[in-house]
């Protein structure tokens, strides 16, 4: 008989070595920071070991946390390799979709329900992860990913599909307090660990030069800064296209009418021995058609 660690405690672990931060493992997995945190003690527990020393806004690996992670990622790698080969082969009509996790949260997902109505016959798989999707590893079909205009990657099909626009969102009650630029000298600046420099760039291009951009909140993702803006706690900085629902809801406001544009948009990539695949296609075309792209 197999005595083994629960595979949800396993995942968190190997999620939060990966990261060295429970809130970024919990985004990736879809949990709260807290259920992380009690997988991970709950794999403590049954080891009789500490793997991780927990400090205030971060967490680092023990020399025991270490040694099982060495000897457990090999073993995890081949049940993953094994499991999506069995699933490719049962799942072969699906279609498998890596994106950022707000960008899923706060872009696709409410405009899902479209995909379905237009072709109800194709399963899509989504996945979130804060890392560019790996096609070779875990063999995606299409993945959302953050690059410059003009890049190439070998085997890939590249589409523009989102301009980057950033500027500054808050709560309608909070928005009052700001007439112009200067005045977010008085502001709480929330802060995304994944884009640190949206707040500086902003400020340049607002010609604003004496705020220091690293007071405020600090939050391990775009979600959450945005969620913590909607709440009143202070000023974010949003992506136009993923807060447009957020603004038209009345949850959210933008700010001035500086608006910076970043030279590293959305751009939607996919394998090219696949693009003649029909599903995959119209996939594809039905996000470019979604984003106002031409097809």
């Amino acid at each position: 008989m197999l005595h083994i660690p629960s595979t949800a405690s396993l995942k968190a672990f190997e999620a939060a070595c990966r990261y060295l931060s429970f809130n970024q493992a919990a985004e990736e997995l879809g949990v709260t920071p807290g259920a992380v945190s009690r997988q991970i003690q709950t794999l403590e527990h049954y080891l009789g070991k500490t793997l991780f020393h927990r400090h205030h806004k971060r967490v680092e690996l023990t020399a025991v946390g270490r040694q099982y992670l060495a000897e457990i990622t090999l073993p995890l790698e081949k049940i993953a390799a094994a499991s999506a080969r069995l699933r490719s082969e049962t799942r072969r009509n699906a279609v498998s979709v890596c994106a950022y996790p707000t960008f899923a949260l706060r872009w696709l997902i409410p405009r899902w329900a479209d995909l379905y109505e237009r072709h109800p016959d194709i399963d899509v798989q989504l996945i979130t992860s804060l890392n560019p999707a790996d096609f070779e590893r875990d063999d995606f079909d299409l993945s959302i990913q953050v690059l410059a205009e003009g890049t190439s990657l070998t085997g890939m099909r590249i589409d523009k599909l989102l301009e980057v626009d950033t500027y500054p969102v808050c709560s309608p009650e909070m928005a009052r307090k700001f007439s112009r630029p200067e005045d977010l000298k008085e502001a709480v600046f929330l802060h995304e660990s994944p884009r640190p420099t949206d707040w500086p760039r902003w400020l340049a291009e607002a010609g604003i030069h004496d705020i220091d951009t690293n007071k405020g909140l600090h939050f391990e993702s775009a979600n959450m800064a945005l969620h913590a803006a909607e709440n009143g706690l202070g000023v974010a900085i949003g992506i136009d296209a993923l807060v447009q629902d957020a603004i038209g809801a009345g949850r959210l406001v933008k700010l001035f009418d500086v608006v910076r544009r970043s030279s590293q948009p959305f751009q939607l990539v996919s394998s090219a021995r696949k693009a003649t695949r029909p599903k995959l296609a119209a996939v594809r075309e039905w996000m470019l058609e979604a984003a106002g792209q031409p097809v």
